[in-house]
This record gives C-alpha cells, structure tokens and sequence, in this order.
C-alpha cells in the first residue's frame, strides 16, 4: 500500500477517481473533511418512515409507507427507519462484541484474516488506516459476507466457522442479527420498487438468501497526531450495493452531502432506530432516479467524545455476482447497458484496492 498515495487522499477530491465509476456522479466533494472549505446544512431533516405501516397498516399503510420511503430515497438518497421490530437490546450486544472483537483479541490473531477478494467483494479483517489505498480511514474492519455465516442460502457445502472468525461464539450471535436484517430487505425493495411504479415483486426471487456484505467498523480514540493529520475517520464515499442497512451509532460522525446545495448534513438518529441509504447498484437499475448518496464518517464535534470509540455494524445489500444489472423497465429508457454485477462492483472498487482488482 502507498503511502503517499493515503497522504495524498488526505487532500484529495473524489473527481480524481472518477474513471472507476459505473453510474454518473457529478457532485465534487473532499474525501476528508475540510473545515476550511466544507459547509454544513443545519436545516435539512432526513425522512423517517415507520416500517409499522408497511407491516401493520395494511395495503393503506404500505403506500403510506412507499410514498414515505421512496421520497426520501429519491430525494437525499438516505432516510431513517423506526418501527422495524427489533429489539434494539441486540444493538448495543452488538457494540460490545465488535469492541471485544478489535480490542481484546490480539492483532496476530486479527491478521490471519486479513482481507481478500472473493467473489466481487474484498472480505475479512482491514487493518487501521489499510481500508483503501487511496486515503488513511481512521476505522479498523471486517467484513463478512453470506459465506461467513452457518445460514440459509451459504454457497460452500465445507462450511466452518474457524475460516472467517477469529475465536467461536460471535458467528451466531451475529448471524441472528443479519437474519433480523435480512427480513427488512424485500419489504425495503418492494416499498422502493411500488413507489417507482414497478412491480413490487420484481426482486423477491433475487433477493431471497441473496449476498450481502456485514461490516464491522470499529473507530479507535481520536488521537492527538491522529487529529492533527488532517484524515477522516471513513472518507467521503458511495455505497456500492442496492441498498445499505446501518444501525444508528451511540458515538455522532455521520455526515451526508446534499447534492442541490452541496453541503453536508449531520446526521443523528434516535437510539433504536436505522438509517437506510442507496447505493450503486440501486442508481444503475433505476436509471439515476435514485441515486447513490455520498456520505463519510467525521470526528466528533465535540472532543469530548475523541477519546471513546465509534462503533458500526452496516449491512449491504447485494445481488448475487452472476445477475445482471439493469434498468428496470419502468424507469424510461435506459442511460445504462445490462452489466454483470461481479463485473459492475469491481470496476468501481478498483479504485479502493488497485487496478488489478477487476481482474483478479
């Protein structure tokens, strides 16, 4: 890895990339944050859609619902989500298991699996400051998709656990909450799909035990030459999958640009609660109806809060590596060709990992 490829990051702006992307993204933006140059919108109010409507409400409530969701989706691209049913008690479980996971087990056993491309996505342990080449995240990860988990719709018929954990018990407890996740995921696309104009079920059987991508993101005490660096804690980026689901964080930093007036928005949710973002694929296949929202992770604005770590558990939604991606038919004629999604993912996130990573 380049250092001064990172350091350059620093100040760097993402139309320097612009080559690996597969959807048109205008916006100009910084990678880290800039208080210099950068504005904030204190006034904009992200969208909340109470899932209750959808689940409860009937046919009445999942228009209610639909027209909720996909204004909020068409709109900023990010919304908040209440009503899901989840006990929320399994997010702070959460939050102290991946605390465990980053600070109590050793880095010589985190390294073993260190990550690496399989399929289109890069999966396994991202050491601090090694998440991308291209700028130093303040973040340590681990990402685990379908294939790290003993659930239905897992691929390798040879599954074991010891492959893709570093020490036995946290599989179950977080394969129970991707489940939970996982029942969200068709009433989220077909809301999206219904208020598109679309046949709600055109994704079931694609989305049924389909991939997904569930980080773990664990963001250490902001230290002093950590701070003065200039590096954000995640840079500014587009989600690349259809749709991310990401439980609200008890520590603020998450920011999300506003494309029509180019500032950013910071954004905390209630406790409980979820934010729901778009992402590449989701732009692709609606023909830039929806499109795929830039957001970043920033140091707390209070340095009150630098010495306690920031925890995240996202989880991102794909479609499997063989399906296509294309523009549903509803959505006008098509801006985009029909595209592989292993083939789509790996372009864009050449610019993460190098440009020998499409081919590998």
């Amino acid at each position: 890895m380049s250092k001064s490829s990172q350091d350059h990051g620093i100040e760097a702006v993402n139309q320097e990339f612009k080559k690996y992307e597969q959807v048109e993204k205008d916006q100009t933006y910084n990678l880290a944050e800039n208080e210099s140059e950068d504005e904030f919108d204190n006034d904009y109010v992200i969208e909340t859609c109470d899932l209750n409507d959808f689940f409860n409400g009937g046919e009445a409530g999942k228009k209610v619902f639909a027209e909720k969701l996909g204004r909020g989706m068409e709109g900023i691209g990010f919304v908040v989500l209440t009503g899901h049913g989840i006990d929320t008690s399994i997010y702070d479980e959460a939050e102290e298991k991946t605390r465990q996971i980053f600070e109590d087990i050793p880095l010589s056993e985190r390294m073993p699996f260190e990550a690496e491309r399989f399929g289109s996505v890069n999966q396994g342990y991202f050491p601090i400051k090694e998440t991308t080449i291209i700028h130093p995240d303040l973040v340590e990860g681990w990402v685990f998709c379908r294939r790290a988990f003993d659930m239905p719709g897992n691929r390798n018929p040879n599954y074991n656990e010891s492959d893709f954990w570093p020490r036995a018990g946290y599989e179950p407890f977080f394969r129970s909450l991707c489940l939970k996740h996982e029942k969200l995921i068709l009433p989220i696309m077909q809301s999206i799909l219904m208020h598109l104009g679309c046949d709600p079920h055109a994704y079931d059987k694609k989305l049924t035990n389909t991939n997904f991508g569930f980080r773990l993101n664990y963001y250490p005490p902001v230290s002093s030459e950590d701070d003065a660096s200039g590096a954000g804690r995640m840079l500014g980026h587009e989600d690349v999958d259809l749709f991310t689901i990401l439980p609200s964080s008890a520590v603020e930093g998450l920011q999300v640009l506003n494309r029509e007036n180019m500032k950013w928005i910071r954004l905390n949710p209630p406790k409980g609660s979820i934010i729901l973002n778009t992402g590449d694929y989701m732009q692709r296949i609606t023909n830039d109806r929806l499109p795929s929202t830039t957001h970043r992770v920033s140091k707390p604005t209070s340095k009150g809060l630098y010495q306690k770590p920031r925890i995240s558990v996202p989880m991102a939604v794909y479609v499997w590596e063989e399906e296509l991606l294309e523009v549903l038919s509803c959505c006008g004629a098509p801006k985009y060709e029909a595209i592989n999604a292993e083939t789509f993912h790996t372009r864009i996130t050449s610019k993460y990992y190098g440009d020998d990573y499409s081919d590998k």
